[in-house]
């Protein structure tokens, strides 16, 4: 509260004063709806796949100020942008997982914008986060601006599940951007090598 008195909210988007991202702002996302389109040609290992919302306008310039600006005081809101979608027609999972960073990368961040989305998912829909099974074990190159092929093989065998605590669960993995899908589906047998019983992901946009 001191913090906002100190440094008052101002959109991302508009620079409209009063909040991270203004309601007129937010009227501006376009969210997918059923029946979901097909976010990636092939989602195995994945049982499915989708995104919340285009990755444009508005919430295009909020993931980027989430993801890379430091800005996590917009977590609350695009948690309730995820949940949106996800309340739209949820999937019969039992927990959920964020997309691990490497300790490194979590170092220089400072956080894991992917952890904060989960944990505001979970407080709408009352599901467990484990945050701590699935871990990063290899430093890898950002994903932007790698064609497909080599997005696949920059995160192959990047991930791991560091105990069995997920044995049998299905899982609802969430990240911030769904591209090509080789993080979520490399993620996704990580999890699955590691006893998951089946791995569907949600992401707040498409690109």
């Amino acid at each position: 509260m001191l913090l906002n008195l100190l440094f008052p909210p101002h959109c991302v988007a508009c620079h409209a004063s009063g909040a991270w991202l203004c309601p007129a702002c937010l009227d501006e996302i376009l969210f997918y709806e059923p029946p979901w389109p097909s976010f990636l040609e092939d989602v195995w290992p994945l049982r499915g796949a989708r995104a919340a919302a285009h990755f444009e306008g508005p919430l295009r310039k909020a993931i980027h100020a989430f993801k890379y600006g430091g800005l996590r005081a917009l977590a609350p809101t695009l948690g309730e942008v995820l949940y949106d979608s996800w309340s739209a027609d949820p999937w019969p999972v039992g927990v959920i997982v964020p997309v691990a960073l490497h300790q490194a990368r979590l170092r220089e961040r400072g956080y894991n914008q992917s952890a904060l989305l989960a944990r505001e998912l979970a407080r709408h829909t009352g599901l467990p986060v484990a945050e701590r099974t699935l871990l990063r074990v290899a430093p890898t190159l950002p994903q932007v601006g790698l064609d497909a092929a080599r997005r696949a093989e920059n995160v192959r065998n990047a991930f791991r599940c560091g105990d069995d605590s997920l044995r049998g669960k299905p899982v609802l993995l969430i990240d911030d951007v769904l591209t090509t899908g080789a993080t979520l589906r490399a993620c996704a047998q990580a999890l699955l090598d590691g006893g998951a019983g089946a791995v569907w992901a949600l992401t707040l946009a498409h690109d």
